[in-house]
């Protein structure tokens, strides 16, 4: 099966994450792929620790995961993703990763960004790469937890 789901939730690894989204996916590996936080051990093992009893998880860097795509090594897994930042997503989609669906979590607001729904503030580069990810017909949504609805990009980014 592979990747099922992406998700840009700047939190990474957490509660909503592992216990609603996980089950969710039915994921059997989730997959942190974030360039700094793979060369954190104190980060990745307090993210190893909240892992469901029997589900993978990866913590690696960009070039890893488009690597380990690449060579098939998720063929046989339900993989669901989680990133920081949309850059991410499109860098891994212009790299033959196929990636079904993006949904958008907590994305926090700092310099620079724009509050477009609660939880959600983003930067105009951070907009210009959900519209690239669209633009490869990759379904962008936002999708707070599992039993919420599901708002298309364009009800709150034009």
């Amino acid at each position: 099966m592979s990747l099922v789901l992406a998700r840009v939730d700047q939190r990474l690894i957490h509660g909503i994450v592992v216990t609603q989204w996980a089950g969710a996916t039915k994921a059997k590996r989730l997959m942190v792929v974030d360039d700094e936080v793979s060369k954190d051990e104190i980060q990745k093992s307090a993210m190893r620790m909240s892992k469901p009893a029997g589900t993978g998880m990866s913590i690696i860097d960009t070039e890893t995961a488009i690597n380990n795509f690449k060579a098939g090594k998720y063929d046989n897994h339900n993989v669901f993703m989680i990133v920081r930042e949309p850059s991410t997503l499109v860098k891994l989609a212009e790299n033959g990763v196929e990636i079904p669906k993006v949904n958008i979590g907590i994305m926090f607001d700092g310099e620079g960004k724009k509050t477009v729904k609660k939880m959600v503030s983003v930067s105009e580069e951070e907009v210009q790469d959900f519209k690239k990810l669209e633009a490869m017909n990759i379904p962008v949504t936002f999708h707070y937890v599992p039993g919420e609805n599901e708002e298309p990009l364009e009800t709150y980014i034009k």
